[in-house]
């Protein structure tokens, strides 16, 4: 296979304070905005250091939900959370500005970014609220759901995003949390789940059915307890598949 250039993203600033171990193995990050996590302290801290570590910089906007961390869908109207969507990610734009930082992405957060692959009406009124940005910056969303479906139409630029250590569904949705298969956490598992989707443009369900799937850009998620260990090793293992992470 020749070389392939991947691009690996981390959700930060949710109050781990694990960025300064994360940055040297990732080249994109989506940083907390305030809806389930984050304030100005932390988006400023964080988004000081990816700067410094050259990498590249996103809004991760969530349902305006800090006790349930953004992690349950919210009954909102849609004109209450368009406006706390575009709150949210205004606070991250007025910080990167200061620092002379361009944001290069746009990425929901939990229950938000899950209820946005089948539920029309919430993409579009996501989409709507982040219409302003829709010349200059990317979206990160899962390959055939309903959000990027109505982003292509509506003249975004994606980037299809998958999990390397979660697990899916047949329906390309993601396994529950309460799954105990949902988080995949040891590091072979992980790189033979992100192998396969780079190799094949298909991912091997939780049921191990092969389903068609292509993504630009993969996740580790940040607050995962062996995200620093998981991004080690594939940072170790990945150029001898002929995988570069793209920085």
């Amino acid at each position: 296979m020749n070389e392939v250039n991947i691009d690996i993203n981390c959700d930060v600033g949710e109050g781990l304070d694990n960025e300064h171990q994360l940055f040297q193995y990732i080249s994109s990050c989506s940083i907390a905005c305030g809806g389930h996590a984050g304030n100005r302290e932390s988006m400023e801290k964080v988004a000081r250091l990816a700067k410094e570590s050259r990498i590249k910089i996103g809004a991760h906007p969530s349902y305006p939900d800090r006790p349930n961390f953004g992690r349950r869908t919210m009954e909102i109207s849609s004109e209450v959370l368009a406006h706390s969507i575009q709150e949210q990610i205004r606070d991250l734009e007025s910080i990167l500005d200061n620092q002379s930082v361009d944001l290069h992405h746009i990425k929901a957060h939990g229950a938000l970014y899950n209820d946005m692959v089948k539920n029309t009406a919430l993409a579009s009124t996501f989409l709507s609220a982040i219409e302003k940005y829709k010349e200059r910056t990317f979206i990160y969303v899962p390959y055939g759901s309903t959000v990027a479906v109505q982003a292509l139409k509506r003249g975004f630029k994606i980037k299809y995003e998958a999990f390397a250590d979660r697990s899916y569904n047949v329906d390309l949705g993601l396994v529950s949390r309460s799954h105990p298969k949902a988080l995949i956490q040891d590091c072979q598992k992980v790189l033979q789940h992100l192998l396969f989707m780079v190799k094949h443009s298909k991912v091997s369900t939780v049921d191990a059915v092969e389903i068609k799937m292509r993504a630009e850009t993969f996740c580790i998620h940040g607050d995962s307890p062996s995200a620093l260990r998981i991004l080690m090793y594939l940072d170790q293992e990945l150029p001898k598949h002929n995988i570069k992470i793209k920085r």
